[in-house]
């Protein structure tokens, strides 16, 4: 059982770390500029089950031991990597009609909700970090050490999911601004593929 000063403690910090620039965060904002609000709030959903995921992961022993094989880490930096190019790809196609391939804004939910999940599922780095930051919350005469850790991670997954929800919210707001210039969204739709390249070179070349 978590105490009410671990929990206070650990929100503080989750926010901040969720409000300093970051590939997911920064994908929340091109996402929502592009298509809206709600694209933006099922994008950071699918961010939000991805940690879900990692946590559990760490729970487990399954980040210590991706770290401690470097081909797996390779493998799975290289899978972003490559759907973050190909997120590019369709941004650089797009024309006025929206976002990424044009048909981005019929995307359903759901595709919107595993956007979000593969862009943090296939960041290796997520995980390693949380295996280094979770455990310094852990108490270990409490113990339980599994149950805390999966507790902690559903709290930075809530945080994460105020924080970057309203930083959907916030810049929904710019898609509203742009929908009704053609030049804008083929600016922004540009914009976003070169951030989409960029995040994808940065992910491949971490070590």
């Amino acid at each position: 059982m978590l105490s009410i000063e671990t929990i206070l403690a650990f929100s503080a910090t989750s926010a901040l770390l969720a409000l300093m620039p970051g590939p997911d965060n920064l994908f929340v904002l091109t996402q929502s500029a592009l298509v809206g609000r709600r694209a933006g709030l099922m994008v950071v959903l699918g961010l939000c089950c991805g940690l879900a995921v990692h946590t559990a992961a760490v729970a487990l022993g399954l980040a210590a031991a991706m770290q401690a094989m470097p081909a797996a880490f390779t493998v799975l930096k290289t899978v972003g990597a490559a759907y973050l190019v190909y997120l590019a790809w369709g941004a650089f196609r797009a024309g006025a009609s929206g976002g990424p391939g044009q048909d981005t804004p019929r995307l359903s939910s759901g595709k919107l909700v595993a956007r979000g999940f593969v862009m943090n599922i296939t960041n290796p780095k997520v995980a390693i970090f949380m295996l280094a930051f979770l455990p310094q919350f852990v108490v270990a005469d409490q113990g339980n050490i599994a149950g805390q850790i999966l507790s902690l991670g559903l709290i930075m997954a809530l945080v994460t999911l105020v924080v970057f929800g309203g930083i959907a919210l916030a810049s929904g707001f710019a898609s509203e601004k742009i929908a009704g210039s053609s030049r804008a969204q083929v600016i922004m739709n540009r914009m976003a593929g070169v951030v989409f390249l960029g995040l994808a070179f940065k992910l491949v070349t971490q070590k």
